[in-house]
Order: C-alpha cells, then structure tokens, then sequence
C-alpha cells in the first residue's frame, strides 16, 4: 500500500536551514505529482511546494526564493530544503501525492489522495 514517511524536522534559530525528506513506498514518485504542506498553531493547513512528473515547480509566495522542492526518483524521496528560515515558517510539514501526474489546484487539500504523518519544523527568533 501507498506510504509517504516525513523526516528532517527539528528546532533551529531564524536564519537557518533544514531539509526535510518524504520516503514514498508502494509507488513511485515519479509517476505522480508532490507536494510540501504546512499546518501551524490554529491555521489550516497550507500547500508549500510541488514538483510535477518532469520536475516542474510551484511555490507559496511565502517561502519563494527560500525553500527548494525535489525529488530522487531512484531513492524514491521527497525533499524540502528550507533556507533563511522565519518564526512564521514554524509548522507541522506535510507530504502529499497528488491524485494526478500534472499539478493542477495544487493549493488544495482534497487533490491529494495519500499524506505522511508530518514532521516539525520550530524556529525560534
């Protein structure tokens, strides 16, 4: 069956960085779209990045220019790397496989059909 474990997590101060990681089994990743989403304290969850079959890319305005999406098909991993990490960037993260190969309302929760049970991302001012 289809699994989408997070990793990478952890406490670091504004400014830093972290990578984050998504191990798929029961699939391949590159056969579908992924996304990175975001849930902080009291807000709904939030799509981050996705990266479609042939490795194009979508971001929230918000981590633009920060956070890189990739993928490693052979590994079958899901990557995030999170630069220039903010307060505001502290979450549970999430990732997800869309229902599609293309990327379409990729905002949108109820695209993806399987998500991983997160992992916490802190980062103190």
């Amino acid at each position: 069956q289809v699994q989408l474990v997070e990793s990478g997590g952890g406490a670091v101060q504004a400014g830093g960085s972290l990578r984050l990681s998504c191990v798929a089994s029961g699939y391949n990743v590159s056969t579908y779209c992924m996304g990175w989403f975001r849930q902080a304290p009291g807000k709904d969850r939030e799509g981050v990045a996705v990266i479609d079959t042939v490795g194009h890319t979508k971001y929230a305005e918000s981590v633009q220019g920060r956070f890189t999406i990739s993928k490693d098909n052979a590994a079958n991993t899901l990557y995030l790397q999170m630069n220039r990490l903010k307060p505001e960037d502290t979450a549970v993260y999430y990732c997800a496989r869309h229902r599609l190969t293309v990327c379409v309302t990729w905002e949108e929760e109820d695209v993806y059909g399987y998500w991983g049970q997160g992992t916490q991302v802190t980062v103190s001012s």
